[in-house]
């Protein structure tokens, strides 16, 4: 269950991001208030998931998690330009993430 919630605090993380972005600077009431539940939301899973799971996997895979999605949310829907070696680092760092998880006990 750590890792379930671990991989579910990492998409909140990818939604608060696009939220605060959808926020312009916390000027739009709405989308700030979803910036902080979807904060609160992800930092509150992430806790749930450290009971278990050792700092030093859970911090790099949550923070992994929000990198590739906040990546794919630029790209898909902000439009955001990546160059083609910029995707390869992207998935890199999947196969990294992938791998911590494989390597894990837990």
């Amino acid at each position: 269950m750590n890792w379930i919630y671990l991989i579910i605090a990492g998409i909140f993380e990818v939604f608060w991001a696009y939220m605060m972005k959808l926020s312009h600077g916390f000027t739009k009431i709405n989308f700030t208030v979803f910036t902080i539940l979807g904060m609160l939301v992800s930092f509150i899973l992430l806790a749930k998931a450290t009971k278990t799971l050792p700092l030093s996997i859970a911090y790099p895979v949550w923070t992994g998690i929000g990198a590739i999605g906040s990546i794919l949310v630029g790209f898909f829907i902000f439009g955001d330009k990546i160059s083609p070696i910029t995707w390869v680092f992207i998935i890199l760092l999947l196969i990294s993430i992938i791998g911590i998880k494989i390597t894990t006990s837990n």
